[in-house]
């Protein structure tokens, strides 16, 4: 067991693949979402609950891809 682990990204998930990664807020409670957006079905697929830019830098990172300029 190393002490430094080389960082490797997880593969994007069943269903996700060759689809953008979007972030939605909600009009009511203003909460910000980060997922897979589907444009066929209009949805955000394997979506969590983001705060922090740091949170939408994370979600990129963890599927080796560099944060873009998304819209909300």
């Amino acid at each position: 067991m190393g002490l430094f682990k080389s960082f490797k990204p997880s593969p994007v998930p069943k269903g996700c693949e060759g689809l953008k990664i979007k972030t939605e807020a909600s009009v009511c409670t203003g909460e910000t979402v980060i997922g897979f957006y589907d444009p066929v079905s209009k949805k955000l697929l394997c979506s969590e609950l983001v705060r922090t830019q740091e949170d939408i830098a994370a979600f990129y990172r963890r599927y080796g891809m560099e944060p873009k300029d998304h819209s909300k």
